[in-house]
């Protein structure tokens, strides 16, 4: 008979092996467990707040956001595959895409206050010219970062939006650090390439 610890989500029994136990409650939520999604809840939100409120400073709208990720998670639970990567790892990358979707739309509410501050103000025309170049700058970016492909562009905006480490990306993704390291320098460089930046 096995003698089965929890460890951080996971069970594993004392032969090694382990069972990615929120692969399982996602399983059940699919079929629309509601038991199984108040334990997914109880023992991740801790976790996916943090992500959240790291990402967007703000406690309120991380509290918005906390409860976006859950409905996503019962909505979208059977999208999940358990033989493509650990239940967890899903979990924390909708988390972190709604807090980046969050920071955008902000951004983007902001910017247009800007805009709108600074005609009414009457700026002086080279400090428009200015914003404008920068917009058009931001949007070639945003551009290119478009054309990587999917894991690149996961790293450098999990690198450079959400402010983590390459060992923070390896665990949230589920991926070797090194594939992690070969991703973020290879998407710098069709970046460089796109934006005509010359190494």
């Amino acid at each position: 008979m096995l003698v089965e610890m929890v460890i951080d989500g996971m069970d594993v029994p004392e032969d090694g092996t382990a069972q990615d136990a929120v692969a399982e409650l996602l399983v059940r939520i699919a079929d629309g467990d509601q038991d199984a999604f108040a334990s997914l809840y109880d023992s991740l939100s801790p976790r996916v707040f943090g992500l959240i409120l790291r990402v967007l400073v703000n406690r309120s709208q991380s509290e918005e956001v906390l409860q976006e990720v859950f409905l996503e998670i019962w909505q979208s639970a059977g999208r999940f595959a358990p033989n493509r990567g650990q239940g967890r790892s899903w979990v924390m990358t909708i988390a972190h895409r709604r807090a980046v979707d969050r920071v955008r739309a902000s951004q983007s509410s902001a910017d247009r206050d800007v805009r709108a501050g600074l005609r009414d103000l009457g700026v002086a025309h080279d400090s428009v010219a200015e914003q404008v170049e920068l917009g058009l700058e931001g949007e070639r970016v945003v551009g290119a970062l478009a054309g990587l492909p999917e894991a690149q562009r996961e790293a450098l905006v999990l690198a450079y939006y959400g402010g983590y480490s390459q060992n923070e990306i390896a665990v949230l993704v589920g991926a070797p650090l090194g594939t992690i390291k070969t991703r973020m320098r290879d998407g710098l460089s069709r970046l460089r390439t796109a934006m005509g930046v010359r190494a």
